[in-house]
């Protein structure tokens, strides 16, 4: 009789959290030390021991990176025990979601990852994305990159109950997005600019307490896979749209046989089937609590993973009597 059980039954939820615990304690000792790539380095190290000591075949879909460069956890990279009849799964990763926010000790720094049965994730360049991104409850279809910044705020605005100027927008303070700050303006809208870290600022629209009603902008490619990955598990919409600056770009979205450059992809069509996401807080955000290094090395992480088919949240709370050796 044929087995309806997903491989990811196998890949016990907990263990994910364990993987992001250890790329956050090793990410958290370079925490206000000035040095983005230091802190980037430790967190792939400690990703990458602990997802070698898992029992599954791993591939890495979405990663650091295009090619075999060390410290990177490079797409296309073999992860796991890898033996004899392991199941096979897809991997996104960002070891440290906010480089820049780590170096300065600001807020929201993640170790992030998520997993999916081989072929669930879309396997996408490294890139820049255009998102957009709403919690659940709503009918579908009521955000899209194919209308203004006004007519998305106006729709949502229409289906919560309240007046445009009462929407609070979510974007990355940065030039590119000087556009839709100003039409953002011109609404009325509250803006929360963030610095970095727009996985957590995608997640923060599924939860009432963050006040955050839409995520609007243009970040990493990766960053979108892995906040879709989330979204899959708690509920509510997104798209993306992959963004070729250069020659170069185009040839790398060929390379992993992507023809359409203008194809706009459905929360569906970047993480599909089952999913599992996990993320440990690096630094103190909206989302987690960073780590602490309390007195005699005890280390505490508080993580969040979820699943798609069960639909679970679980948030936990760790004590680490001492940090993994790497």
């Amino acid at each position: 009789m044929a087995s309806n059980r997903s491989p990811l039954d196998r890949v016990l939820v907990l263990e994910m959290v364990r993987v992001t615990e250890c790329a956050a304690m090793a990410a958290s000792h370079l925490i206000g030390r000035g040095d983005e790539k230091e802190a980037d380095a430790a967190a792939v190290a400690g990703m990458r021991e602990a997802l070698n000591g898992l029992d599954f075949d791993g591939t890495i879909v979405i990663g650091e990176g295009e090619r075999d460069e060390a410290p990177m956890l490079y797409i296309g990279e073999k992860v796991g025990k890898r033996k004899e009849g392991a199941p096979k799964i897809d991997i996104a990763l960002d070891p440290l979601e906010g480089t820049t926010i780590t170096a300065k000790a600001g807020p929201n720094a993640l170790a992030v990852l998520a997993i999916a049965e081989e072929g669930g994730l879309l396997n996408a360049p490294d890139v820049y994305m255009d998102k957009i991104a709403i919690g659940g409850g709503y009918e579908p279809g009521i955000v899209s990159l194919d209308k203004s910044v006004t007519e998305n705020v106006e729709a949502l605005a229409k289906a919560k109950g309240v007046p445009a100027n009462e929407i609070i927008a979510c974007v990355l303070d940065r030039p590119r997005h000087e556009a839709i700050i100003n039409e953002l303006r011109s609404l009325g809208c509250g803006i929360k600019l963030i610095p970095d870290g727009d996985v957590a600022a995608v997640i923060a629209t599924t939860d009432p307490d963050t006040t955050i009603d839409i995520y609007f902008g243009q970040g990493g490619a990766p960053e979108g896979v892995l906040a879709a990955a989330a979204l899959r598990c708690v509920g509510g919409q997104m798209q993306g749209r992959l963004v070729f600056r250069n020659d170069d770009e185009r040839a790398r979205a060929a390379k992993w046989g992507i023809a359409d450059l203008d194809r706009i992809y459905t929360l569906e069509e970047m993480a599909k089937g089952d999913v599992i996401f996990a993320a440990t807080g690096v630094t103190d955000g909206s989302l987690l609590e960073g780590v602490k290094h309390r007195r005699g090395g005890t280390i505490t992480t508080e993580s969040v993973v979820m699943r798609a088919s069960s639909g679970t949240v679980r948030y936990v709370k760790s004590e680490h009597k001492r940090e993994p050796a790497v």
